[in-house]
Formats: structure tokens, C-alpha cells, sequence
């Protein structure tokens, strides 16, 4: 009881009033603006659940994982619970489900896919059991008779058994996609993230086009609708529903789209996409709103450039968290995960200190803990104090081979630049230091202070646009990171995040 304690006080502490990716002329509008989630929130899924709104996104290696954000107006968004605890491997596109007042999240990993489950959205979450089949991005459907279905991204199907834990039957094939004209620059065909609903009489699918990066004209949103949850599908004339035209536009790559009704009739979608210059930022969620057409298919208005402000959604604006972390409570805070897994034994939040034990010879092997920046421009510092012969560091983190930062160990600022790293202020602190990053549009300042007012400027920056999915593959985001390496351990307090 005193750890759920500690977790609900915890939530209460990181609340704000205001959405995480609004700028502040937005605030208390009638409009929003895209993104819904600024940053590193790839292939959303999104469930409502009466006026609930539930959505979850690709984790990939960092763990805890799966996520899931609440919210009750669509723009507004709070962490509550992250239902994927044990490492499976690099998780990808899940798809968020209810059936018959029990919840799952289906999801591919390590070359199979994966189910959780809960009897309530909060949790207990189940422990991940493996369907046994292959394929990436499920998509869950029933047909009239509750009997359920998984969607992959190839187009082909399988049943499941009632308990939605086991599949049954044999693999189907039922869609080919969407011909896509040879004179399009694309990435490659790559059809994905299926995903599907019911109206009328019709079944809608819905998937990825075109390739998840690449040029800017990739990606696109693909529509289809069959009598049946088997096809024949009948592609929608007004494919690509969702297409960024060329590289001149805000958003590139826009796909991957979940398709809803709201609490109020309304209908929507979200969808990922890169930002122009930003790419390190990875793929963030956008909604934009969508009309249906007097023939039974659905579209986005004409009047709607998701680049700019859009009419608001219905719905009460609940809390939403800062990044910003005192380490109060007993529980790391759902901002934080681990790069390659979560070892319990290796760290302790206690006395608003988060301590973590070294390890690794270096940055790359050390599983740093990261957290997503929502922004171009912000500032992030900590405070540390170093044990032993341990390196503790404050760095953007793309993957374990690509890192820019500063560090320090029991007496010198060091500075790690694209991986080379090397003393840069000798015998400047004893073990106790402040670290800050300051990033403004890709150019990262690094500094150091020894009591957290006075801010000292080491002579090393780096430039850090580079760090993207189309340069290094792997299809991450830049994130924030706190490194404890080596022999020893790191206390880290009153870590600040700062948009800038």
C-alpha cells in the first residue's frame, strides 16, 4: 500500500494545466496545434473507453514499456500506468484493445508477438505471453459474433481464442494494400500498422504506406472497407486519405493512423510524423479531425493543414506531467525508462536522490535512463555526486554508439562527443557537481557548476541534427539521458527540464 502511495502522490506532483506540446498563445484557446505529443511517441494507439481516452505508443528498448497516457479531451495527456515490466525485446506498434471489459495490448518483439492484458486500464498487467507467430503490428477485430481476429502487416489474419491469449486457426491472407504510383518517391512499399473498426455496415482498414522514413513524401494513410473483417477489401478513392506532399510542409513521413469517434459523434485520427529539421526529435503524434463522405468513406476536411491551428476537441482538460523530477516518493516516475532493460537490484529512489550503481566500461554498455524532450529548444540540469570510480554524465542519447554530452568522474569535467570522449576541465569539482545541457534548435551547449547558481560553460558543443532514423537507422529519437558508469555509483537530485 505505501509504494501505491507513493506512485499516486508521485503522479499528483508532476501535474500541470497545460498540454505538454502547446505553445502558450494556445493555451485556453478554442484551437490546438499538432503535435499532440511533442518528441519521441511513434505509431500511437488509441482506445476510447466511453469519455476515457487511452492511447499507447511503440517502446521499442526502453523499459518499463508500453506506456499507457490518459486523457478526456484529446490534447491533454498524463501518464498512468507503463503495462510492460519484463524485457521481450525491441517493442514494436501495438495496438490498445477492449473486449468484453478487460483490456490488451498486442504487440510485436524479438521476432514474435507478444500480449499483455489487465481487468483494468491501471493495472495489474499481465506478464507478456507469446501468440507463437511472426509478423509485425497486429491489429485486433471482432465480427458479429465477438469472434476475434489479429490483423498483420502483410495483410494476412488469424483468429484468436475468446481469452484473446492463444491464436487459432490458420493464417489467412486478405489484403494486398494500396498501388502506389511508380513515379511517387517513396521509401519502399512496406505496408503496416493495420488497424480496424466497425461503422454500419461496413468494416474499415486502415494502414502505413510508402515507407516509415525516407524521403518526406513516404509515408501515407491508406484506407479500405469490406461487408466482412475477411475482405474482399474495396480501397477508398480517396487514397492516400493522409500524404505529405513535398519536403516544403511542416510534417514528412505522416502515417500510422488510428481511427476514432470521440465521446461526442465527432470522428478523428492520429498519426505519427517527423518534423522538417527535426528529425532527431523522432516521430511525434498528431490528431487532425475527419468528416465522412455521403458514399460511406472517410477523409480529412479540406479546410485542415496539420500544420496549423485546428478547432479543439470536446472534453475536459485533465492534469498533464512535467519532465521536471524531484525524486520524491519510492517509485522512478513514468517520465524514465532504461535503454536495454530495467534491473531492479541496480537502482533505489529514496530521500529524493535517485542512486544508480555503474555499469559498463563506458557510455554505450551503461543503460543509461532517458527521458523524452517535447521540444526544439530546452535546458536540462541534475545534480550528482559521484562514489567510487564511477562516471556519472547528463547526455542526449540517440542508441548505444551515437551520444553527445558532458560527464564527470570523481574529479574532472569530461565532455563525449559522437562517442569520443576525454577529459576537458581537469580537478574541477570533488564529487559533487551540477551538470546542464542546453539545446537550442540542434546546437547543444554543455555546462558545470559547483553549487548549482553559478554556471560555467565548458568549451566543447556539438551540433546534433545527425542523430535521426534516415542517418543511423533503428528508428529512435534523440532522448535526454543520465549515465552512471563504471565502478561505483551516481546520486542524482532535482533533475529540471526547461522548454526553452
Amino acid at each position: 500500500m505505501q509504494k501505491i502511495f507513493f506512485l499516486f502522490f508521485s503522479l499528483l506532483m508532476l501535474s500541470r494545466l497545460s498540454a505538454q506540446n502547446q505553445p502558450e498563445t494556445m493555451t485556453g484557446k478554442l484551437t490546438y496545434q499538432n503535435p499532440i505529443f511533442g518528441g519521441d511517441y511513434p505509431d500511437p494507439s488509441l482506445l476510447r473507453d466511453g469519455k476515457d481516452y487511452y492511447i499507447v505508443h511503440s517502446s521499442f528498448d526502453y523499459y518499463p514499456g508500453l506506456t499507457i497516457w490518459h486523457s478526456q479531451d484529446l490534447i491533454n495527456w498524463t501518464p498512468i500506468v507503463s503495462a510492460l515490466q519484463k524485457y521481450v525485446g525491441d517493442v514494436w506498434a501495438p495496438d490498445l484493445v477492449k473486449y468484453n471489459n478487460k483490456f490488451y495490448i498486442y504487440f510485436p518483439a524479438n521476432k514474435t508477438n507478444y500480449v499483455v492484458s489487465a481487468d483494468k486500464i491501471e493495472g495489474p498487467w499481465s506478464e507478456p505471453v507469446d501468440l507463437k507467430i511472426g509478423n509485425i503490428d497486429p491489429g485486433h477485430v471482432t465480427d458479429n459474433n465477438s469472434n476475434r481476429y489479429l490483423y498483420f502487416s502483410n495483410g494476412d489474419y488469424i483468429g484468436l481464442t475468446k481469452d484473446g491469449l492463444s491464436t487459432t486457426g490458420e493464417v489467412k491472407h486478405a489484403y494486398d494494400g494500396w498501388v502506389i504510383p511508380r513515379n511517387w518517391s517513396i521509401e519502399c512499399f512496406c505496408m503496416e500498422g493495420p488497424k480496424l473498426f466497425k461503422r454500419g455496415n461496413y468494416y474499415y482498414l486502415t494502414v502505413a504506406e510508402g515507407g516509415t522514413a525516407g524521403p518526406a513524401t513516404s509515408h501515407m494513410v491508406i484506407s479500405a472497407r469490406s461487408k466482412t473483417p475477411f475482405g474482399p477489401w474495396e480501397n477508398s478513392p480517396y487514397n492516400p486519405v493522409v500524404r505529405t506532399q513535398n519536403s516544403d510542409e511542416k510534417w514528412w513521413s505522416k502515417g500510422h493512423s488510428t481511427v476514432f469517434e470521440d465521446a461526442n459523434g465527432k470522428w478523428w485520427m492520429v498519426l505519427h510524423a517527423y518534423e522538417k529539421g527535426f528529425y532527431n526529435l523522432g516521430r511525434q503524434t498528431l490528431l487532425e479531425p475527419v468528416e465522412w463522405t455521403k458514399d460511406g468513406w472517410y477523409k480529412i476536411p479540406d479546410n485542415i493543414k496539420t500544420e496549423e491551428p485546428i478547432t479543439k476537441p470536446i472534453g475536459e482538460a485533465v492534469a498533464h506531467f512535467s519532465q521536471s523530477d524531484d525524486f520524491s516518493g519510492m517509485v522512478l516516475k513514468p517520465q524514465w525508462k532504461f535503454f536495454n532493460g530495467v534491473d531492479a537490484a541496480r537502482f533505489k529512489v529514496t530521500n529524493k536522490s535517485l542512486i544508480i550503481n555503474g555499469k559498463g566500461k563506458g557510455l554505450g554498455d551503461s543503460s543509461p535512463l532517458v527521458c523524452v524532450p517535447s521540444g526544439h529548444s530546452y535546458m536540462a540540469d541534475v545534480e550528482m555526486d559521484i562514489e567510487g570510480e564511477a562516471i556519472g554524465g547528463l547526455v542526449l542519447f540517440y542508441n548505444n554508439s551515437y551520444y553527445s554530452g558532458i560527464l564527470a568522474d570523481k574529479e574532472n569535467i569530461l565532455a563525449n562527443l559522437r562517442g569520443w570522449q576525454f577529459v576537458t576541465e581537469k580537478k574541477a569539482h570533488n564529487r559533487h557537481l551540477y551538470l546542464r545541457l542546453k539545446n537550442i534548435n540542434n546546437n547543444l551547449d554543455m555546462f558545470y557548476s559547483l553549487d548549482g547558481i553559478e554556471w560555467l560553460k565548458i568549451e566543447n558543443s556539438a551540433e546534433v541534427s545527425s542523430y535521426n532514423h534516415n542517418a543511423l537507422s533503428g528508428f529512435l529519437g534523440l532522448r535526454i539521458a543520465l549515465c552512471s558508469i563504471g565502478d561505483g555509483r551516481v546520486t542524482f537530485k532535482n533533475f529540471n527540464y526547461t522548454a526553452l
